[in-house]
């Protein structure tokens, strides 16, 4: 059995959720976004609460389909909070000479290459640039805040020796020592 799937979650005033076969709904102030249900998972909502379950299935089938409800269960949440709060990942640029700047649609790049890196944002996300050296990634959908956020890092990730690159505000780099001669 799923901990997961056994906690229900509950709607928030200002959330609208609505079922309909095995697509789940929600629309909250920030827009509205829907999601697929595995058909071994059943969903109900009563009153302000969602609560999820597995369908009858045969004993070898159990596990695999309280598996699904959990992850039925963490994705309609992260949903839920997509749709009333929205999704944000901080990243900063260390480095010297390393900039970034939001331009509308895409983010403007200097990275140490011999030419600046522009990449363009997909439907959906934001990006913020507080200063020249930190990132702030915005959207609905946990996912796409979290791709386009690593594509940025990728483009620099950290490297170990001094630490230059582009890297999640909360991440740690481990640090090596140079070669003794």
């Amino acid at each position: 059995m799923s901990r997961v799937a056994k906690a229900p979650i509950t709607i928030e005033s200002g959330i609208d959720v609505s079922l309909s076969g095995a697509t789940i709904t929600a629309k909250g102030k920030l827009g509205q976004m829907t999601m697929d249900v595995n058909s071994a998972v059943v969903v109900a909502i009563n009153d302000n609460e969602i609560t999820f379950t597995i369908a009858k299935v045969e004993k070898k089938a159990e596990k695999l389909a309280w598996a699904q409800a959990g992850t039925a269960r963490a994705n309609t949440a992260n949903l839920i909070q997509g749709v009333s709060v929205g999704w944000e990942k901080k990243l900063s640029l260390i480095g010297v000479g390393y900039r970034a700047k939001a331009m509308g649609k895409s983010l403007d790049l200097t990275l140490g290459f011999s030419h600046p890196v522009v990449y363009a944002l997909p439907e959906g996300i934001t990006v913020e640039t507080p200063s020249q050296t930190e990132i702030v990634v915005k959207g609905m959908d946990k996912q796409k805040v979290g791709q386009v956020a690593a594509e940025i890092r990728a483009y620099r990730p950290p490297e170990p020796y001094k630490g230059k690159g582009v890297r999640y505000t909360d991440e740690h780099v481990v640090r090596k020592e140079a070669k003794k001669k």
